[in-house]
């Protein structure tokens, strides 16, 4: 049996599950800037964030609303396009990096941080 033509990891989750799973880790690292996970689910929130960022950078209706359906609150949505995607406007791709950093104790899984690229800066409401 070969793998040819099948994209992405399945985490030994069923499709919904794994679906959760993106939207829960792209919401923690939209919220807190930076987030520790496995190697291969880091690799696989990369896949699934650059896409929800290059949705937020355009901003128009249509592509707000696939952003806030992305994303599992609204905040953290509205965050990324008001906030976070206007400081990233300077990139077409590569918003985020992946850093491998330690083995976790119990399974030694490899642990990795991923972070956005650029430093963002917290935008004073008035």
């Amino acid at each position: 049996m070969h793998r040819h033509g099948y994209q992405g990891r399945k985490f030994s989750r069923e499709r919904d599950q794994r679906r959760a799973l993106m939207k829960g880790l792209a919401t923690s690292l939209v919220e807190h800037g930076k987030i520790e996970t496995t190697l291969p689910k880091a690799k696989e929130l990369v896949r699934h964030i650059e896409k929800i960022i290059t949705k937020a950078k355009k901003g128009d209706l249509a592509n707000r609303r696939a952003v806030i359906a992305s994303l599992s609150t609204q905040a953290a949505a509205f965050r990324l396009v008001d906030v976070i995607a206007p400081q990233l406007t300077g990139r077409t791709s590569g918003h985020v990096r992946v850093t491998r950093t330690r083995l976790r104790v119990g399974d030694g899984a490899q642990l990795a941080t991923i972070a956005f690229v650029d430093d963002i800066k917290e935008v004073e409401k008035n």
